[in-house]
């Protein structure tokens, strides 16, 4: 059995699972013994996720470079995070140190449209990157809203729909589930 070539997956949809489903193959590849990097385009580094701490333990990096999706922070703020974090980003794809690279809601940072990103996070610079990942790389990109440039570039695109959530009924987000 031959090399794989790396993949590009996208994984997007308005349901419950898009990271979850990325976290499963950053498992599932470090117990084939390669190297996982995962970075988050939103969720802050302030904060410790429960997936931060086990893989941690796994060996598997992962950084948080938003300031999380909140109210509380300007525009001003999220945009220099965006423009300090998509260059992580890219070195980490680029690099070809890691064989999987996880770009954890980069979708939803692209969909931003409340404020200006396309001069931090260039749609362009984004294509272009995924283009040029070295071969042997698996890129695996989540959020919702992926946009069709997104898609194009993809070898598999799964779109997680929502049938029935328990946000709807007033239940908040639930240790060990979401965070």
């Amino acid at each position: 059995m031959g090399k794989t070539r790396g993949m590009v997956l996208v994984h997007t949809g308005d349901g419950k699972g898009k990271t979850t489903s990325a976290l499963g193959a950053a498992l599932r590849s470090r117990g084939q013994g390669m190297s996982v990097h995962i970075l988050q385009f939103i969720k802050s580094p302030e904060r410790e996720y429960g997936e931060q701490k086990a893989l941690k333990q796994l060996g598997v990096e992962m950084e948080q470079l938003g300031i999380g999706f909140t109210w509380t922070k300007t525009p001003e703020e999220h945009r220099e995070a965006l423009r300090k974090g998509w260059p992580k980003a890219k070195e980490a794809l680029l690099s070809g140190k890691y064989d999987v690279v996880i770009w954890d809601e980069l979708n939803n940072a692209l969909a931003i449209d409340k404020f200006p990103i396309e001069d931090v996070l260039p749609m362009e610079d984004v294509v272009q990157t995924i283009r040029r990942k070295p071969e042997h790389v698996h890129l695996i990109i989540t959020g919702r809203d992926a946009k069709e440039e997104i898609k194009e570039t993809a070898d598999l695109v799964s779109v997680i729909d929502v049938e029935k959530h328990y946000y709807d009924e007033g239940i908040p987000a639930i240790k060990g589930i979401e965070f």
